[in-house]
């Protein structure tokens, strides 16, 4: 068994799950042996992986963002694309190397279709918008998926009348309106994820219109041994702080209704229990020094008059509001005492 990586004459193992067209004794090229140990070294040099799509990608674009990534001012990231079996036969090889590399098998099982591999140890969100903002404005192909929904809009078409067939081999409503064809109401011609029908297609073109933009996307990602949805790459720290202060909200709020003292509930069971005692202490003999400093302010309010402006301690708002409640809780039986007077006086 000779592996990659040595002389030039080396071949590949042949094993089940290898390149199907692999033979004991083949020779393989210097340029296939150099593409599987730059493979292995981006394996080895980089933790962060982003498999991109490049359905209908022009080798222009994938310039730019290759320039962009390599010399750019902002994340480092390198870009490899080639044939899935070779890529993934390298990558299985490099995963049964080590049994710490194990976890890049899943890194193989996602090389399918049309997909490159960006390998980086920056930001990858940083990495992702380098690679997805540079799109290309195209136009509708017969037989291609429809990236997104396009829809014809009401009013005039700027066609000739002899150009109305086309519109009703797709049971568009037009009429006539000054030389040219005027659609009547609004048609969806296309659907995203679905395929252009021939006569969607010839039709956006005779009317010039360009609806769809192509570009590099990230459709997975691989980090530390495990496969990501793009969209997490848009939670931020603020988000996850969000959530776990919501979370301890929602715990808290569940302790205090049920009396269960925890951590995050212990601060407003103490203050709720302090009140308490300083209503009880003012409706009794009772008396502490916060106490005597409530009763105070029920004796003399006016000597407390001017006294809210500052910011004072946590006993004395507490001991406010605690006499706030016992006065009102001290005014309240005066309209019995008015009935009962009032019924003394009619059977006097």
């Amino acid at each position: 068994r000779v592996f990659l990586g040595g002389s030039p004459r080396a071949h590949f193992p042949c094993q089940k799950g290898s390149m199907p067209e692999e033979d004991v004794g083949r020779v393989y090229s210097q340029r296939k042996l150099d593409f599987a140990e730059r493979l292995e070294g981006l394996l080895k040099d980089y933790a962060k992986v982003l498999i991109i799509s490049a359905d209908n990608v022009g080798s222009q674009q994938m310039h730019v963002v290759r320039a962009e990534l390599r010399n750019g001012s902002g994340p480092k990231a390198q870009i490899l694309m080639g044939k899935n079996t070779m890529i993934k036969f390298i990558i299985r090889r490099f995963a049964a190397s080590d049994p710490a590399y194990a976890p890049f098998n899943k890194l193989a099982d996602l090389c399918t279709l049309n997909v490159g591999l960006v390998f980086t140890n920056d930001d990858p969100k940083d990495v992702r918008n380098i690679v997805e903002k540079n799109k290309v404005t195209a136009g509708a192909k017969a037989g291609a998926l429809a990236p997104k929904d396009v829809a014809l809009e009401a009013g005039p078409t700027g066609l000739e009348p002899t150009q109305t067939g086309f519109f009703q081999a797709l049971g568009i409503a037009t009429k006539i309106t000054k030389g040219s064809i005027e659609i009547i109401s609004r048609v969806q011609l296309c659907t995203a994820g679905l395929k252009v029908g021939s006569s969607e297609a010839v039709l956006l073109t005779k009317m010039g219109m360009k609806p769809f933009e192509y570009g590099l996307k990230v459709v997975s990602v691989f980090q530390e041994g495990s496969v990501l949805d793009p969209k997490v790459l848009d939670i931020t720290d603020a988000d996850i702080v969000s959530l776990f202060l919501r979370a301890v909200s929602n715990v808290s709020s569940a302790a205090l209704s049920f009396g269960y003292p925890i951590l995050p509930a212990i601060p407003h069971q103490l203050v709720a229990g302090y009140r308490n005692i300083i209503a009880l202490a003012i409706s009794t003999d009772i008396s502490f020094k916060a106490a005597e400093e409530a009763k105070d302010m029920i004796a003399n309010p006016e000597k407390y008059a001017g006294s809210g402006g500052g910011g004072g301690g946590g006993a004395a708002p507490a001991a406010a509001a605690a006499a706030g409640g016992a006065a009102a809780a001290a005014k309240a039986p005066e309209p019995e005492e008015e009935e009962e007077e009032m019924a003394f006086d009619l059977f006097d």
